[in-house]
């Protein structure tokens, strides 16, 4: 069972590697298919579902199948997460701040 930073850590995973962010921005500009994704980066069919996977997986990164071929586009609900998520990390919880009692 994952706990919620696993869960979490996912998402990160997913935008801490070049290639991934390079995945990202072709994606920017709409749905593409595995094999228009694989060529500008120099990537193995299997280097590039190693990436895809990990994008699915944080679900940034939405796939279809059509025929033999997958197709990948940006989630909406992807994105939200994620930025909700950073938001919410590095947002200081004041509340906790003021009541603290370890620090005095």
């Amino acid at each position: 069972m994952e706990t919620k930073y696993q869960e979490q850590a996912k998402v990160f995973k997913a935008l801490c590697d070049p290639k991934r962010l390079a995945i990202l921005e072709q994606l920017r500009g709409g749905e593409k298919c595995a094999c228009v994704l694989q060529e500008p980066l120099d990537l193995t069919q299997s280097g590039l579902s190693y990436h895809m996977k990990i994008l699915c997986d944080s679900g940034i990164v939405t796939s279809r199948q059509e025929g033999k071929w997958t197709h990948y586009r940006l989630s909406v609900s992807g994105r939200e997460y994620a930025m909700e998520l950073l938001k919410e990390l590095t947002t200081p919880d004041t509340e906790q701040a003021i009541t603290c009692h370890q620090c005095g």
